[in-house]
């Protein structure tokens, strides 16, 4: 008696209904990340004052579908503009970063270099605090 009710739910369901089913899902996640994306713009956007962000998040929050559509057609242009400002000054701060982690260890270096031309009597200790002063200052 199962078997024969397991088998009429999977015949109750055809293929293109399963078919239909998850292109409306996909279709669903689509809606909500760009809804996420719309709503992360007027927020991430530093020419926007306060009140024109509010007055965004209020018209997208409360007219989801005419909100976004009308969102994407005034300032959708301006949203790719936005992203890659943020991925380059992203991108410098990272090599800033890494360049300003690198110039330590060279500045370890430089310094262990003058240690052992100091212990060798290659230069003086005047010399040697000099150029540590020096190595130090840049």
């Amino acid at each position: 008696m199962k078997e024969s009710t397991a088998q009429l739910l999977a015949v109750d369901y055809p293929l293109l209904n399963m078919f239909w089913t998850m292109m409306l899902c996909f279709l669903w996640v689509l809606w909500f990340m760009l809804l996420f994306r719309v709503i992360g713009d007027i927020f991430r956007d530093d020419g926007m004052n306060g009140w024109g962000k509010a007055g965004w998040t209020i018209f997208v929050i409360l007219l989801p579908y005419l909100g976004v559509l009308v969102y994407l057609i005034a300032r959708g242009r301006g949203m790719g503009e936005r992203e890659l400002k943020r991925a380059r000054r992203q991108e410098e701060a990272f090599r800033s970063y890494v360049r300003e982690s690198a110039g330590t260890s060279n500045h370890a270096e430089a310094l262990s270099r003058l240690a052992e031309l100091k212990d060798h009597g290659d230069i003086t200790a005047v010399e040697y605090d000099q150029a540590k002063a020096k190595v130090l200052a840049s």
